[in-house]
């Protein structure tokens, strides 16, 4: 078995099992109230710390770049706006406009 295979069928067991270890854990009780009410927070959290780490990164350092200034922009649009279409147009252009000078 060649070393790809090997590590999609190893990353699909240990997913598994992962999914699956908390319904076999619960066996069908219901989660505590402080708990569900953290578990909500995940999200949000997530998205924040991938959105940060996507516009301050470069290479292998934290960095403010262009990528940094489209996000912003992208970020200030739907604030203003609400518009994710105007978002997708303008954290772009912004982006590019910024690696061309």
């Amino acid at each position: 078995m060649s070393t790809g295979a090997t590590v999609i069928i190893g990353s699909a067991l240990i997913t598994f099992a992962i999914k699956a270890a908390g319904p076999v854990a619960l066996g069908g009780r219901e989660l505590p109230t402080w708990f569900t009410s953290v578990v909500v927070l995940l999200a949000p959290a997530l998205l924040a710390a991938l959105v940060a780490t996507q516009a301050l990164a470069d290479g292998d350092q934290l960095k403010v770049v262009a990528d940094t200034a489209g996000v912003a922009a992208g970020g200030l649009v739907v604030w203003r706006t609400g518009s994710i279409v105007a978002c997708v147009l303008v954290a772009p252009a912004v982006t590019a406009a910024l690696r061309a000078l």
